[in-house]
């Protein structure tokens, strides 16, 4: 984590960071009191490995220009995708104490040892590493080998909750990545239109405010039917929006 006076850089750990081509893994959350100073703060610290594939996100979309500057002068190519920020009233009144549990997802106690499905064909359950290769599968952002190991860490290291059917096998997941957004859900076919995703997140966000845990999610303006889902929890829109800006160099063999 990188401070300056004008800016907050939040990094993953940089040892995790070592495949520069994992987009997925290699990202950056940024926040600026002053946007306009970004592009300085950008050339002037080594806050970004710009040799990376990687990306960068935040809720200010004047963040924009001088991410677009700095790349420049070093030779990147930027995407940029937008989407809505969907948040709680929990999120407002967050703070971080001793009781947080960021990173220690093995330690704080799991939804299963403390909910039932009230459904006998369905059990509570955290994902396993084994079932990475079926959410990766699923995962319209995913299907590669860069994002199976972005979702096997993710596994490892935070919340990442299921409900299994009769046989034993996960039939609706969700996950919470490491920036704190929830995300890569999915129910299977067969299983869908029977409310257990909605049962599966309910039970999912009662453990992580127990754990005082951050969460929030961003859907695509167009996704209207998962709008309409997810504000049955509390989620509502903010008005700052949520932003990606995606790295790409361009004098380097990552894009060969």
């Amino acid at each position: 984590m990188i401070y300056t006076v004008e800016c907050l850089c939040v990094v993953n750990k940089t040892q995790e960071m070592t495949d520069d081509k994992n987009q997925y893994i290699n990202t950056y959350s940024i926040f600026s009191k002053e946007p306009q100073k970004l592009q300085e703060i950008l050339e002037n610290y080594e806050v970004i490995n710009w040799k990376q594939i990687l990306q960068i996100q935040g809720c200010q979309e004047s963040l924009g220009e001088g991410i677009r500057r700095a790349a420049f002068l070093k030779s990147v190519k930027v995407k940029y995708d937008d989407a809505l920020l969907l948040i709680t009233k929990d999120i407002l009144k967050f703070t971080v104490s001793n009781n947080t549990k960021l990173e220690s997802w093995g330690e704080t106690g799991h939804p299963e040892e403390e909910y039932g499905s009230g459904d006998p064909n369905f059990k509570f359950s955290q994902l396993d590493i084994s079932h990475s290769g079926l959410v990766n599968d699923s995962w319209k952002l995913g299907q590669n080998e860069k994002s199976l190991l972005y979702i096997q860490r993710c596994i490892q290291t935070q919340p990442a909750y299921c409900l299994l059917g009769s046989e034993g096998h996960p039939v609706t997941w969700a996950i919470l990545q490491p920036t704190s957004e929830m995300g890569i859900a999915y129910t299977l076919d067969g299983y869908r239109r029977r409310g257990i995703l909605k049962q599966l997140v309910a039970h999912y966000l009662k453990f992580l405010r127990q754990k005082n845990m951050p969460f929030y999610l961003s859907v695509v303006k167009e996704n209207e039917a998962a709008l309409r889902s997810v504000m049955q929890f509390g989620f509502f829109e903010a008005s700052c929006g949520w932003h990606q800006w995606t790295c790409y160099p361009q004098t380097s063999s990552l894009t060969g």
